[in-house]
């Protein structure tokens, strides 16, 4: 059990249980309602990058680059700053989901050029990540247990890559790689997960959120390059 006095380590964030206060268990599911909100925000905002060579071509550039840098560093900060302002804190964490979608319009207009289907793989790969976890913090009641956590988020990604594997037909490879980079989301989002329910500063459901999207963002992009590598080594083979 986690004793609120100590300092947890990556380790105890990985393999400790927490126990839940009431306030604290409002707390989690109230970040993760805000936290679902940030990612949908995100799909709204990469479906427009994918489908605009403006955007695209515009966040390619050093201009684009320097505009996204400021806005994905200023957004958060007022979302924080603004934690006790519901209307307002909300509101900048549904921009931040939105704008970072924006931000990865030269990433996803080649994977869109490329193979489509890549983003379908790495959105999906990303969600079964969110659903597993998401469904056992929401059922959650006395305690939190971050080995159950990795457990539960681990079987979704397995179950992801095999229901992938029947439509698009990413084959043994395929299904090895999306459960492995599924795993790694996994263990963001519970490192997060454990880290907001410790910190003694958790008195907003914002700056939780905020770090778990951080981390699931982080997942997609990592697994969208990861596959795009993929397909151009193969190509070249």
């Amino acid at each position: 059990m986690y004793d609120p006095g100590a300092q947890s380590s990556v380790w105890d964030n990985l393999s400790g249980t927490t126990v839940l206060s009431g306030h604290r268990a409002a707390v989690i599911k109230q970040t993760y309602l805000l936290f679902g909100l940030a990612v949908f925000s995100a799909i709204a905002g990469g479906y427009i990058g994918a489908t605009s060579e403006t955007l695209a071509r515009f966040f390619s550039g050093w201009i684009g680059w320097i505009v996204a840098l400021l806005l994905l560093n200023l957004v958060p900060r007022i979302a924080i700053s603004a934690r006790h302002n519901p209307q307002l804190g909300l509101a900048a964490l549904v921009f931040d989901g939105f704008i970072s979608g924006i931000a990865l319009s030269p990433l996803l207009w080649v994977a869109r050029m490329i193979a489509p289907s890549l983003i379908v793989v790495a959105l999906a790969i990303t969600a079964f990540v969110f659903i597993g976890v998401t469904l056992y913090v929401m059922s959650a009641r006395r305690e939190f247990s971050a080995p159950r956590g990795l457990m539960t988020g681990i079987f979704f990604s397995v179950i992801g890559a095999v229901i992938l594997n029947s439509f698009l037909q990413i084959g043994i490879v395929g299904i090895l790689i999306s459960v492995g980079i599924g795993a790694l989301g996994v263990f963001t989002i519970v490192y997060s997960t454990s880290a907001v329910l410790r910190s003694p500063d958790a008195d907003s459901p914002i700056p939780g959120a905020l770090m778990l999207f951080a981390g699931v963002f982080n997942v997609f992009v990592a697994t969208l390059n990861i596959l795009l590598r993929l397909l151009n080594g193969g190509r070249r083979d």
